[in-house]
């Protein structure tokens, strides 16, 4: 019996889940570490900050898809790795040996040292902890409504437009049930570029920035965040912006523990693998969504790539088992990319075709209700 140890539950070991529960894998022990019960599925989440998607309609339930697959569950997170004796370190249980490991603990945001653990400085991750404290804020605006509330994202890449976008729509809803002024709430987004979501092409930077005009969301471009002692914010320039809260949306880092560990990492620490998403330094552990960096396919940090990951991942983990040659997968080069615009439409993005439309917001809402349908109703295995 090998011990097979699924560390995090992102999308893809999510879909590994699934179909280990459809067809197991003979001979092997699975088991599931994560800091949740649950994961939010990335494409809903700016609908739920929006108020559109319920919070059981957009997380995924790990205990469920963990008894689909008979694998055993802790609840708990990772602070190290032993690669000479295969095992695990978690905050709260003893070392968890392995045969074969999976890492898919996703990304954070990168938090100057100064901001970590900083009063209402809220990072877009972890999920669970952002929705915490957004609940927090929504609470508070429902029981101080005449209060005036000065909202800042840093961050004008995708997740920081629709969070942006997301989020004053549902405070602007709350306060309308109120009959409260929408003057209350003023929303400012700070990014270092000159540009919005630089990944993409220029039509839908300026789009996004025609909305913002139109809907009274304050753009700061061209500004770096130097110091933070809210409500006050300064930036490299010298503006100074006041905030009652923070919003931290920027670029991607991982955990230091994972190189320190031994395994071979990029300068940003996220792990580098092969094509067929083994460690390029151990080839016992792979690695897929947010947390790896395919070498010879390097790609964004998108939950697009990840959710093609986990059929390719489990059919690794079974070709490994049975001594057979692993299979190489190549991530798709071109990618739709929908951006909710929080007024049931969307922005479309395939290659340099762009375009905004209420069917493309149809289409997103369809795709991502039937991802999700996957982990609803499970099949018979």
């Amino acid at each position: 019996m090998q011990d097979l140890v699924l560390l995090g539950g992102g999308h893809a070991h999510a879909i590994a889940l699934r179909l280990f529960g459809i067809t197991p894998l003979p001979g092997v022990r699975l088991t599931l570490i994560s800091e949740n019960f649950e994961t939010a599925y990335s494409g809903m989440l700016p609908g739920h900050v929006a108020g559109i998607y319920s919070h059981e309609g957009c997380h995924i339930d790990l205990n469920e898809l963990a008894k689909f697959a008979k694998a055993q569950v802790f609840v708990d997170q990772a602070i190290g790795l032993d690669l000479q004796a295969n095992q695990v370190f978690c905050g709260n249980h003893p070392p968890l040996p392995f045969d074969v490991l999976s890492i898919d603990i996703g990304s954070t945001p990168h938090l100057p040292a100064g901001l970590v653990g900083m009063d209402r400085v809220i990072p877009a991750k972890p999920v669970h902890h952002f929705l915490e404290q957004w609940r927090s804020l929504l609470h508070t605006v429902a029981q101080q409504r005449d209060r005036p509330l000065q909202l800042g994202i840093v961050g004008g890449g995708a997740g920081g437009v629709e969070l942006a976008l997301n989020m004053q729509r549902r405070l602007q809803d709350l306060l309308k049930a109120a009959e409260k002024p929408l003057s209350n709430i003023s929303l400012h987004l700070l990014h270092r570029g000159s540009q919005l979501l630089p990944r993409h092409p220029p039509w839908v930077g300026d789009r996004v920035h025609q909305i913002f005009e139109h809907r009274g969301i304050q753009l700061h471009l061209n500004e770096t965040v130097h110091t933070v002692k809210l409500p006050h914010v300064r930036c490299v320039s010298g503006f100074e912006l006041q905030c009652d809260y923070l919003f931290w949306v920027t670029q991607a880092t991982a955990p230091k523990w994972l190189g320190a560990a031994g395994l071979a990492v990029n300068d940003a620490g996220f792990l580098l693998v092969d094509n067929t998403l083994r460690s390029l330094s151990h080839p016992h552990i792979f690695a897929v969504g947010d947390i790896a960096t395919m070498v010879n396919h390097p790609r964004p940090k998108a939950g697009v790539f990840a959710v093609r990951q986990g059929k390719p991942l489990v059919e690794n983990f079974r070709r490994l088992v049975q001594g057979q040659p692993l299979k190489p997968f190549h991530p798709q080069k071109r990618y739709l990319s929908l951006i909710g615009t929080a007024d049931d439409q969307a922005i479309a993005v395939w290659g340099k075709l762009s375009g905004q439309s209420k069917w493309f917001w149809q289409w997103k809402d369809h795709l991502d209700r039937q991802f999700m349908q996957r982990f609803k109703n499970l099949p018979d295995s």
